[in-house]
């Protein structure tokens, strides 16, 4: 039936047969070189074939090296974030540690300057509420620690002891709605009472309005409260303004940043030998 079919294409027969006489003669006919042009032919086809099986073939494995060396850059990248962040936690630490390295040569200045009797003592808590300004520190009266010592820092007045337990204390700071400390101004010698008000601001009170004061003077403890040394550093006067009763309503600004104590001084001499730091002036 198929040959049947193909005998009537005449043009598909003369096609075949035509095709047939190339090849014969190409088997029988060399090209310059000597070789059969069959060969020649055949031979450059396959070349071809292969030429086109290896491009492929060496673009998949391009393109698989490329992805593998794709994830090895992924791998080295997070294996240098993980390095990276190793020396940053390093880093800070460091810091951290030259930090306190810094503030504890303070503290040993200090109490070697202000030549008191003094505890060390490091901040362990802090008050969560803002009406109650207090702060827990990790000695107490095991450390010989008792009510209404005066605490400080390098800066300048902390606060007191108000609650001291077995091994730890609870310090009221000065800001604090219910904290005062005697005190005057340095450069005048005008002397007041500085109380808290519990929005971390100091309040200076009963100074005279004939008195002498300015922004920028020195408030320091006065020693009258018998709590306080005298002479330790309070805060700066950063506002004055008239008031009632014929006193200067004066805003202080705390010498101390009560947001970043971590090591303070209690001071565990008598209030009856209280002496400045600066020496009586």
């Amino acid at each position: 039936m198929a040959l049947a079919d193909i005998r009537q294409r005449p043009g598909v027969l003369l096609g075949a047969a035509i095709l047939l006489h190339v090849v014969l003669i190409s088997a029988q006919v060399n090209t310059v070189s000597g070789l059969p042009v069959l060969q020649v032919v055949t031979f450059g086809s396959f070349a071809e074939v292969q030429r086109g099986t290896m491009a492929i073939v060496d673009g998949v494995r391009n393109v698989w090296s490329g992805y593998i060396s794709l994830r090895q850059v992924h791998v080295e990248n997070d294996a240098l974030k993980l390095e990276l962040q190793t020396l940053h936690v390093r880093l800070q630490q460091e810091h951290a540690e030259a930090q306190r390295t810094d503030n504890l040569r303070q503290l040993l200045e200090l109490r070697e300057r202000s030549h008191l009797e003094t505890t060390a003592a490091d901040v362990i808590a802090a008050a969560a509420s803002p009406e109650f300004r207090t702060v827990t520190i990790d000695k107490g009266t095991n450390d010989g620690l008792a009510a209404d010592m005066a605490v400080i820092s390098p800066a300048g007045v902390v606060g007191r002891v108000v609650l001291p337990a077995g091994r730890a204390s609870k310090v009221q700071l000065l800001i604090d709605r219910n904290a005062a400390a005697g005190a005057l101004i340095e450069r005048t010698r005008v002397q007041g009472v500085v109380e808290g008000f519990g929005d971390g601001s100091l309040r200076m009170e009963y100074v005279p309005g004939s008195s002498d004061v300015k922004p920028g003077d020195l408030v320091v403890t006065s020693g009258i409260d018998g709590i306080y040394p005298k002479g330790f550093v309070i805060g700066t006067i950063e506002q004055v303004s008239p008031g009632s009763g014929g006193y200067h309503q004066i805003t202080v600004r705390p010498a101390v940043n009560f947001t970043r104590l971590e090591e303070v001084l209690v001071v565990r001499t008598p209030a009856a030998a209280h002496a400045s730091p600066e020496g009586d002036q």
